[in-house]
């Protein structure tokens, strides 16, 4: 039986073990500090076992997947290192930084036990144990970054038990992982919330922005609204990365002031266009680093009950909403739902249900 100790079961770390669990020959332990959690744990069948000793999850263990905050991943590194691990255990994570934790990780001795990067690409705009699934990773990519001296055959075997999870893994170093996530997840956060607070900081002299900022604005800023204290730490870790990668920011926007400066029309045009043509090149129904979403918008007419037929009519073929919002509803206005799906299955399937009665829009 091969024991698989997983520290930290909120999204990431539950939608592993339910993965894991109930597979031939595994058997799933949880751990946090919290005892409250362990019991939460438990009552909701996601691990097999659960505790508030770390020695007593991590001891015996084949496989340990620390699956907490970036900022906390030495702190548990640290307290593994002291404790006498079985031969053979792989240590990994899920932090979507790894350059800062490999080194870490290098510089400790594990004797006859190995640390091995990960990073997971998939979330949820949900979190905690509540909104873990089995599901959450299938086609999605798992990067895995050994780093060099790692053995093959503990590469092998992590590859292998996360094959359960339905994943794409891939191999690329640390820092090749750094750079690449770096810009397509850590930079556009930031540039998010920096655009998030300037867009408020012109709404204290006028609330109109924020009155007409709904709709389009708010939905290509969603990622603004992450977990402060989880993007402190990874901008921190990947500090050096994103100072780069700034660098190269500003140099775009300040060729696009040249552009508007100059009445460069041809170069606006010119930099919309390589922009749409790299874009539509990315393949859409692939899990990615951000967070997809699963919309549909749907132009209804303004009667009573509306609503209620479409959720109906989704309801009785097995589709399942997770949330319904009315962009406009006004008198002799049409009206536009937004409707969210929490996979892509659901929203082909809702698309092919409204089709024939409503004008959609993804």
């Amino acid at each position: 039986m091969k024991k698989i100790a997983i520290f930290g079961v909120g999204l990431m770390g539950g939608s592993l073990a339910l993965c894991f669990k109930g597979k031939p020959g595994l058997h799933v332990v949880g751990h946090s500090n919290s005892a409250a959690s362990v019991e939460k744990y438990l009552k909701r069948e996601v691990v097999d076992e659960a505790t508030t000793s770390l020695a007593e999850a991590a001891t015996g263990a084949d496989f340990i997947f620390l699956c907490v905050p970036v900022g906390n991943l030495e702190q548990y590194l640290e307290q593994l290192h002291k404790l006498k691990l079985k031969e053979g255990c792989i240590i990994t994570d899920v932090g979507s930084t790894k350059a800062s934790v490999a080194r870490y990780a290098a510089a400790l001795d594990w004797g006859g036990a190995c640390f091995i990067g990960g990073h997971p690409m998939a979330g949820s705009e949900r979190s905690g144990v509540e909104a873990a699934s089995s599901h959450l990773y299938e086609n999605a990519f798992y990067v895995l970054t050994p780093e060099e001296g790692v053995c093959e055959e503990a590469y092998t075997r992590l590859a292998d038990l996360l094959a359960y999870t339905k994943a794409q893994i891939v191999r690329v170093n640390s820092t090749q992982h750094d750079d690449i996530v770096g810009a397509i997840s850590h930079l556009p956060h930031i540039i998010a919330v920096a655009l998030v607070n300037q867009i408020a900081g012109y709404n204290k002299d006028d609330s109109l922005y924020e009155s007409l900022a709904a709709g389009g604005f708010r939905d290509i800023t969603r990622i603004a609204s992450s977990e402060p204290a989880i993007w402190r730490d990874i901008l921190l870790n990947n500090r050096q990365v994103v100072l780069r990668l700034l660098k190269d920011w500003g140099r775009e926007m300040d060729r696009f002031a040249r552009m508007l400066e100059g009445e460069d029309g041809e170069g606006i045009e010119n930099a919309f266009g390589a922009a749409r043509e790299f874009r539509n090149r990315l393949p859409e129904r692939r899990k990615g680093v951000l967070i997809s979403h699963y919309d549909v918008y749907v132009d209804v007419p303004d009667h009573p009950g509306i609503i209620g037929q479409i959720a109906s009519l989704l309801g009785d073929q097995k589709v399942n909403l997770s949330n319904i919002q009315i962009i406009e509803s006004r008198a002799d206005v049409p009206g536009v739902l937004r409707l969210s799906f929490r996979n892509q299955s659901d929203q082909d399937r809702a698309v092919e249900l409204l089709k024939p009665f409503y004008p959609l829009h993804l």
